[in-house]
């Protein structure tokens, strides 16, 4: 089955997949139907988009990610050497110690993760700087954290965690993750959040 096709630029490229893009979308297409799913044509693929609602609370939308694709592991000295930081900054199990060294690192394109949070209910604090900014959320990277997560056990499979983002540019945002596994592969990859419209507007060609 086919899901409405669905394209998604920067100001710079148009990319095959982003997580929010894809959310908020989601949201506006299903608007105040109430339907349980919405499914979108990406470039990367067809992704659905599922919803729950409890009553006096704002619905919360999960979409389904690809399967994850683990790579090698990169050499700690390169990696503190390119972001910037000392390799005594680093702890075994994620890239880098502190929230503080997140805020005073002056690396670029790279998605950074700590165990400190300013939210005790979140699981990990994030940043993603890229094209020389910050983004506030970015939901693909979200579902990497997640399969990075359980792959490791910092989360328990299928267990539903909180990663915080865009404390720092006065952003913040709440990023919903969780990821099963089959045998030894992670699998059902699923970022959620809610949405809200605080504008609308039309592009024109």
């Amino acid at each position: 089955e086919h899901g409405k096709r669905v394209r998604i630029f920067t100001v710079a490229e148009e990319l095959p997949f982003a997580g929010h893009p894809t959310l908020g979308t989601a949201f506006v297409l299903r608007g105040s139907s109430r339907v349980p799913e919405i499914r979108l044509e990406l470039n990367v693929g067809l992704v659905p988009v599922r919803f729950e609602e409890a009553d006096g609370e704002p619905a919360f939308g999960e979409m389904t990610q690809i399967e994850p694709e683990f790579g090698g592991q990169h050499d700690r000295e390169a990696v503190v050497k390119a972001i910037g930081l000392g390799i005594e900054d680093l702890d075994p199990e994620l890239p880098v110690e502190t929230e503080a060294y997140l805020s005073n690192s002056g690396g670029k394109f790279f998605y950074f993760v700590c165990r400190e949070t300013v939210d005790p209910e979140a699981r990990l604090h994030a940043r993603m700087l890229f094209y020389g900014g910050e983004d506030p959320a970015t939901g693909s990277a979200a579902g990497c954290a997640a399969s990075w997560m359980v792959a490791h056990g910092v989360a328990e499979p299928d267990e539903r965690v909180l990663i915080e983002q865009g404390i720092e540019m006065k952003r913040p945002s709440r990023i919903f993750v969780r990821a099963s596994k089959n045998g030894n592969r992670v699998v059902n990859v699923r970022v959620g959040g809610n949405a809200v419209e605080v504008m609308r507007g039309e592009f024109f060609f």
